[in-house]
C-alpha cells in the first residue's frame, strides 16, 4: 500500500497519520501538537481559529458545518472574545465529548456555503443563529458586515427571518430593521447606532460628496446632507500612519473649504461614548437643527457599555 501524505500545515487524525507512515509513538514526540483526542498538527504550526475549526471538523459527521458565532470568523468578522467554544451544526445524531466544542442538532438537510475552505452556514442563517447570542449592537454589526461583503441585503435578511421558524428569528426580525447598506466597519455601525438610538437624525452611510461643480471631494463615513455635517471615525491605522494622517487632513480641508463641518471620532472617544452624540448635536444645532438633544437612557447606556459608578 502506498502511504498517503499528511496535509501540510493542516490538522490530521491518528488514522491519517498511520496511513502516511507516522507511528503512534512518533505522534507523541515534539514534532507534533495534539489539538483534540485523535487530532494533531505539526508542531511548527501555531494554531489560529481556522486551524481549530479544521481540527474539530475531523471529529464531526460529514454534513457538519461551522455555525453560530464561530461562523462569524469565516465571514471575516472576529467573534466576541467571551465565546470560547467552537460551534457546529449537523443533521446527524452525534455526541462530541469535548467541552471546547458545541454541536447543534438540526432537522432536515443543511445547506452550507464554503468560506476559507471550510463549510459554513449561509450568511442569512448565520445572522439568525447569532440573534440569541450577540448583543443588539453586535448583531447589527454582523448584519452590516454581511451586507458590506455583498453576501446579502437588508431586505433579504428581513425576508429570510420572516419566512423561517428557527431559534432567534423573533429577535432577528426586530434587529434587522437597523441593518444598513454602505457600512464599512463595526466601529461605523456603533457610531451610527450611538446617534440614531439617542434619537438624533440618522445620517447616510459612506456616500460620495462632490463640490458645486460636481467634482469628487470625498467619501465620508456618516453624512448629514441637510446640515452639511460629516461624522468620521478615525481608527488606530488613521491615528498612527503618517501618510494616511496627511491624506485625511487634506481631505478634511477640501470638505471644510466647501462649507462642510467635519466631526472626527477616535478610538479613544469610545471610552466615554456619551460625549459623542452631544458633540454631533452641538454641530447640528449650529447648522440650524431644531430638534431635541440626545436621550441617553438606561438602554442606550447598556448598549454602549456605559457604567455608572456609585
Amino acid at each position: 500500500m502506498t502511504a498517503t501524505t499528511l496535509p501540510p500545515g493542516r490538522p490530521f487524525t491518528t488514522q491519517m497519520a498511520l496511513d502516511s507512515g507516522v507511528s503512534p509513538d512518533a505522534l507523541r514526540t515534539k514534532r507534533y501538537r495534539r489539538l483534540f483526542r485523535g487530532v494533531y498538527v505539526s508542531a511548527d504550526v501555531e494554531p489560529d481559529l481556522f486551524t481549530w475549526l479544521h481540527a474539530a471538523l475531523l471529529l464531526m459527521p460529514g454534513d457538519a458545518v461551522v455555525s453560530h458565532v464561530s461562523a462569524m470568523a469565516l465571514y471575516d468578522l472576529s467573534p466576541p472574545r467571551r465565546f470560547e467554544r467552537l460551534s457546529f451544526s449537523t443533521a446527524t445524531p452525534r455526541v462530541v465529548k469535548d467541552r471546547r466544542i458545541e454541536l447543534h442538532r438540526r432537522r432536515g438537510r443543511l445547506t452550507h456555503h464554503v468560506r476559507h475552505h471550510l463549510p459554513v452556514t449561509g450568511p442569512d442563517r448565520t445572522f439568525v443563529d447569532c440573534a440569541l447570542r450577540l448583543t443588539f449592537v453586535e448583531l447589527v454589526q454582523l448584519g452590516d458586515h454581511l451586507v458590506h461583503l455583498g453576501l446579502t441585503t437588508p431586505a433579504r435578511l428581513a425576508e429570510y427571518a420572516a419566512a423561517r421558524h428557527l431559534d432567534g428569528v423573533r429577535r432577528a426580525r426586530r434587529v434587522v430593521r437597523w441593518v444598513r447598506e454602505g457600512v464599512e466597519s463595526p466601529r461605523e455601525t456603533s457610531l451610527r447606532l450611538m446617534l440614531v438610538l439617542s434619537r438624533l437624525p440618522e445620517p447616510e452611510c459612506n456616500p460620495e460628496i462632490t463640490d458645486a461643480a460636481g467634482r469628487f471631494l470625498a467619501r465620508a463615513d456618516l453624512v448629514y446632507w441637510r446640515w452639511r455635517i460629516v461624522v468620521e471615525y478615525d481608527g488606530w491605522h488613521h491615528e498612527r500612519d503618517a501618510a494616511q494622517r496627511a491624506k485625511d487632513i487634506r481631505r478634511r480641508e477640501r470638505l471644510e473649504a466647501e462649507g462642510w463641518r467635519v466631526i472626527v471620532v477616535t478610538s479613544g472617544d469610545f471610552s466615554d461614548p456619551r460625549s459623542i452624540p452631544w458633540r454631533v448635536f452641538v454641530a447640528l444645532r449650529s447648522r440650524g437643527y431644531d430638534g431635541p438633544g440626545p436621550v441617553l437612557n438606561d438602554s442606550w447606556c447598556r448598549w454602549f457599555g456605559v457604567r455608572f459608578h456609585k
